[in-house]
């Protein structure tokens, strides 16, 4: 009878418990935050929680220097990738993975780690790590209130991911490969019935390389359409770069007929570019 009296009140408690919830939706105490990157072939996603510092000092404080951390509030934070990223060197698969740090006073570790579904760091495991690396803590000058998460400084093969919070930022170093896989892809492509003469042309411009190869396809590009302005502005661009300023001299001066015709200001001003490189004007 005492047990069936205690299960009673409990049940009871419970009960008491979910009448009092509310079913009206409150800010939470932390926002949350989603931020995706595009980066090389694919994108890097952020979600965490972001707590204030509310006058109190964070780190040595509220979040103890030597302790595992969930680099945010409420459930771990989450970086997901859709292609392979170095992170300050280590290999991250496509996939989901919880980030975790150790901070301290003048050296943190960063931990990647393969469960990327858990609150806190209540129930961190380290054999799932996927690895873990140290960095140097960098002091702010300025306050940042609301734990941050941010990229910085992103260019096509490699980017910064930086946490800042209270007085204190770390950097991690990501990078990609991207240009010898695109262009392999161009390659491949040409193989094709279609064939992307002026979009690789232009990369490889764009990245010096592969110039002879590229200075064909345009050649390949304006001759399937001769009175196009933009083409012939790549032509020309393509032949100055690859040493040939006459041709280039004579396929500018065309373009920009070409585009005053059209009373196209960019292209006019795009091929008289390319002449004043090539010392007309």
């Amino acid at each position: 009878m005492k047990k069936i009296i205690l299960c009673l009140l409990a049940f009871a408690a419970i009960n008491n418990i979910k009448a009092q919830e509310l079913k009206s939706k409150i800010p939470a105490a932390s926002s949350g935050q989603r931020l995706e990157q595009d980066f090389g072939l694919g994108t890097i996603s952020v979600n965490y929680y972001r707590p204030n510092t509310r006058g109190r000092k964070i780190f040595g404080n509220i979040e103890p220097y030597g302790l595992v951390w969930r680099t945010g509030a409420n459930n771990a934070t989450v970086i997901k990738v859709t292609d392979t990223v170095q992170v300050e060197g280590h290999t991250l698969l496509p996939g989901a993975y919880s980030l975790f740090s150790i901070p301290g006073p003048t050296e943190w570790t960063v931990i990647f780690n393969k469960n990327a579904s858990q609150w806190g760091a209540y129930s961190y495991d380290e054999k799932q790590d996927l690895f873990r690396f140290k960095v140097k803590p960098v002091k702010l000058a300025a306050k940042v209130e609301t734990l941050t998460i941010q990229f910085a400084d992103v260019h096509e093969e490699d980017c910064l991911l930086q946490v800042l919070w209270e007085n204190t930022c770390i950097y991690l170093h990501l990078k990609t490969s991207v240009n010898n896989r695109v262009f392999a892809n161009i390659q491949e492509e040409m193989k094709g019935a279609t064939k992307p003469y002026y979009m690789g042309a232009i990369w490889c411009y764009n990245h010096n390389r592969n110039l002879p190869q590229a200075l064909a396809w345009i050649k390949e590009a304006d001759k399937a359409s001769p009175n196009a302005f933009n083409l012939k502005y790549w032509l020309a661009r393509l032949q100055l770069k690859t040493g040939d300023k006459k041709a280039a001299i004579a396929s500018a001066n065309e373009g920009l007929k070409l585009a005053q015709a059209e009373k196209s200001a960019e292209y006019i001003r795009m091929n008289k570019e390319v002449l004043h490189d090539a010392g007309v004007n």
